[in-house]
């Protein structure tokens, strides 16, 4: 299917629970994150706990997301959106920024489409990010997907960007 990478046997994918909430608590203060995710900084606890109980309690039949731990410590989360007929919209957000760019999401994103190939029957995957996500947009490439489109512009660390679309069939 899609080749591993050498940090393969330190990543996994597993369900969120309330208990992360530590860990979701320390990447809303990392101001790369925040920024490059849309995340809102200086967020109060309170108000970032509530959404992410929301998030662990989620139970829309057309969207799933998943905790990524590195080394038994959760560092991110992958999801998948827009469920329907055999696809889906693929998404993923490491939480330290530290760990960018070290083969941690193209393992992830990996498993997850595993995942989602195995248990839920997915064969078509989409994603899409904006022109300047280097590093997102090699991650995809490597995972076997193309571009199929360039279409609107979102604003993305400061400026307003040119998003791409992607999709992979299996």
């Amino acid at each position: 299917m899609i080749p591993a990478t050498e940090v393969d046997n330190r990543v996994q994918i597993r369900p969120i629970t309330k208990e992360d909430f530590a860990y979701v608590l320390k990447w809303s203060k990392d101001v790369t994150f925040c920024t490059a995710n849309e995340w809102e900084r200086n967020r109060k606890e309170p108000e970032l706990h509530s959404w992410w109980l929301r998030c662990v309690n989620q139970t829309a039949d057309d969207f799933l997301r998943m905790g990524i731990e590195l080394d038994h410590k959760l560092i991110g989360y992958v999801d998948l959106a827009h469920i329907e007929n055999h696809s889906a919209e693929l998404g993923i957000a490491i939480g330290d920024s530290e760990l960018w760019g070290k083969g941690i999401g193209h393992s992830a994103s990996r498993r997850m489409m595993e995942y989602a190939s195995t248990q839920l029957g997915i064969t078509v995957f989409t994603a899409e990010t904006h022109e300047t996500n280097r590093r997102s947009r090699k991650m995809l490439e490597r995972l076997g997907f193309l571009e199929v489109s360039r279409m609107g512009t979102e604003y993305y660390l400061g400026a307003d960007t040119a998003l791409i679309q992607y999709r992979l069939s299996l």
